[in-house]
């Protein structure tokens, strides 16, 4: 996993809760860097599950629901990074809808090692409703469901999110307009 979902995290947590708690978490998750990350490093995904379930522990909140706050977290700040990823889309379904054929496509360009998550979409009832099955080994749903909630703010939507669990780890994830 990219260094710059570590960075991100652990800055939103500081932005949160103090840098003591960024602190705090680093120490109780005994993670292989210790801690130390930089945006363009490559570390095990393993290290990402400890820190959020280190926050979980000492916040009270839902693994699930952090990462779908740090999910819409991290779209405004990868929005800003890399605003040629939005700028061309008309509105949230068309951005989403190119995740896989434009966005990883560049995104591997910049980072060979990236190991990203696939995504098949699909209009198959509407054009205001988009499918989305993510697959990913490391079962990030709810991060990429707060990315689904940041892209919809991003571009003042509405909608609303469904999601089902297929087979083979999949999971369907349904935008409505």
């Amino acid at each position: 996993m990219k260094g710059v979902v570590f960075t991100e995290f652990l800055k939103m947590v500081e932005e949160a809760h103090g840098l003591d708690m960024v602190d705090t978490i680093i120490e109780k998750s005994d993670l292989p860097s210790g801690g130390a990350y930089t945006a363009v490093g490559t570390y095990d995904h393993t290290e990402a599950v400890a820190l959020v379930s280190s926050l979980s522990t000492e916040t009270g909140a839902s693994v699930g629901g952090l990462l779908k706050a740090f999910g819409e977290y991290l779209f405004n700040t990868l929005a800003g990074a890399y605003p040629q990823f939005v700028e061309g889309s008309a509105n949230e379904l068309d951005f989403l809808e190119k995740v896989e054929s434009y966005i990883h496509v560049e995104v591997r360009k910049l980072y060979p090692d990236a190991e990203l998550p696939s995504f098949e979409c699909s209009r198959p009832n509407s054009p205001d409703e988009l499918h989305m099955v993510y697959q990913s080994s490391r079962h990030f749903e709810d991060l990429c469901e707060g990315l689904i909630i940041g892209s919809l703010k991003h571009f003042k939507s509405s909608a609303t999110i469904q999601r089902t669990k297929l087979e083979n780890g999949r999971e369907l994830f349904i935008i409505k307009r």
